[in-house]
């Protein structure tokens, strides 16, 4: 994940990174569907935000829980975008039996996957 935020650093975002729970090896396709979600919700705040990104990863009992919040609008916002992301990040979570939703709330930018470790 560290890897993700120093690429939107870098694409001029500064993006920060909060871990709770007790950090884990997530079953491969776990770790596989987390790291996109991350990517594209940081790809997003690349296109879409205000120069500004928080990444919370809680990693529960039986689940990971994501959370990226980045202001809307703002000077670094500059790309249309036509929706294929955010179906992409809900089919990565319904893939593993997760939840996904995503939306403006507040003048900020949500995502939030739950995505539990065993099957539902």
């Amino acid at each position: 994940m560290r890897k993700l935020l120093d690429q939107a650093r870098t694409a001029g975002v500064e993006a920060t990174l909060k871990v709770t729970g007790e950090s884990r090896v997530l079953p491969v396709a776990i770790d596989l569907a987390a790291y996109r979600i991350v990517q594209e919700s940081l790809t997003n705040a690349v296109k879409h935000g205000s120069g500004t990104a928080a990444v919370r990863l809680d990693y529960r009992a039986e689940s990971l829980v994501i959370a990226v919040e980045s202001p809307l609008g703002g000077p670094l916002a500059k790309a249309p975008g036509g929706g294929a992301g955010l179906v992409g990040m809900a089919e990565r979570a319904a893939a593993v039996g997760g939840d996904f939703t995503a939306g403006a709330d507040g003048g900020c930018w949500r995502v939030r996957a739950e995505l539990p470790e065993g099957t539902r």
